[in-house]
């Protein structure tokens, strides 16, 4: 026969170990309750905890994606508005040319519209957002466009460029004897190849021609940034910079018209270019915005799927913390009175 020896020592010790069980079950359970899923997932899920582990991964780059495209979008709508103002500024130049005709007074109120052109375009492509310059290609951290008045490399290198073709300055009274046909072989063999070849950025430019690459999926990839060395604003800069500069020189009423001329032809082209690729801008935002649209139908499946896996019901879980609250309770309770038990109380 086997005797068994009860204390109050003995189940005070087992009511304890009973508490701390349910104290680390109450931790569990409140988590569960609060988060709406499984506190250990290892230990829920078993074999199934891979696909877990994947889900979320997967879910925190198509999060990571739907940020990036935020700000590409911002990039490209802040771009879009850029390129229209460049276009407004160009069709006030346009119409100023258009009506110029060989008066003084009328050239002069030309060469202002120039003038303000190019200090449009200048401020517009130096505009930058998030400490990014919005057509500096991938040079993001580099003003785009050099300034083009006097004392800037740009205006050195032009009037150099002048003087050395013709071997006067553009205020040497022998400008006044400039042909039209010298004026255009001038325009077409110097001026030219300065804003639309390599001398573009050799003296106004530090823009990249690749723009910036951005991931808008997983497997999809487009440019989301346009470059200062795109041929429509070469072609604003060269009529702005060419109008502005000659037509305030002693250059002569010959040489003035077909200086007009072929300015008026340039912006004309160059308004059209223009708008090309303000279009081309808002078909990659349409874009990107499709793309978001649809990563977030994407997350919407992740997500119930981790639900449906790792989720708990929020009433049985509520119901589970009640439950271990009132017996944490009961076997305080019980506790307490076994303390006070005595064999004082029955001597």
């Amino acid at each position: 026969m086997k005797a068994t020896f009860v204390s109050s020592s003995a189940v005070t010790s087992a009511l304890r170990y009973s508490m701390l069980r349910q104290q680390s079950e109450l931790i569990k359970a409140q988590k569960e309750a609060s988060s709406g899923f499984v506190a250990d997932t290892g230990l829920a899920l078993g074999a199934r905890t891979a696909q877990s582990v994947t889900l979320h991964r997967d879910l925190e780059r198509l999060d990571g994606i739907v940020d990036s495209n935020g700000l590409v979008s911002s990039r490209l709508s802040a771009t879009q508005k850029s390129l229209n103002e460049v276009g407004k500024a160009a069709q006030t130049f346009l119409a100023s040319l258009t009506s110029s005709s060989s008066g003084d007074a009328a050239y002069a109120l030309t060469q202002k519209a120039a003038r303000g052109t190019l200090d449009t375009l200048t401020s517009v492509l130096n505009t930058s957002l998030n400490g990014e310059y919005l057509f500096a290609g991938t040079n993001t951290d580099v003003k785009p466009i050099n300034e083009f008045k006097a004392g800037s490399p740009a205006k050195a290198a032009f009037d150099t460029a002048f003087q050395t073709h013709f071997g006067f300055t553009q205020n040497d009274p022998a400008a006044q004897s400039i042909s039209a046909t010298q004026m255009n072989t001038f325009m077409t063999s110097v001026v030219e190849p300065m804003f639309l070849g390599a001398g573009w950025q050799a003296n106004f430019s530090n823009a990249t021609d690749q723009g910036i690459t951005s991931r808008i999926t997983l497997n999809e990839t487009t440019e989301s940034s346009v470059s200062a060395n795109n041929a429509g604003i070469r072609k604003v800069a060269m009529a702005a910079a060419m109008v502005s500069d000659l037509l305030d020189s002693n250059v002569g009423a010959a040489a003035r018209g077909a200086l007009v001329t072929r300015a008026v032809s340039i912006i004309g082209t160059a308004i059209s270019d223009i708008g090309q690729l303000e279009s081309q801008t808002g078909i990659i935002e349409q874009r990107v915005t499709n793309a978001t649209d649809r990563i977030k139908m994407q997350m919407d499946l992740f997500e119930r799927h981790i639900i449906n896996t790792e989720g708990v019901n929020p009433e049985k879980a509520a119901t589970r913390v009640s439950d271990l609250i009132s017996m944490i309770e009961r076997s305080y309770a019980l506790t307490a009175r076994i303390q006070k038990l005595s064999l004082m109380n029955y001597l």
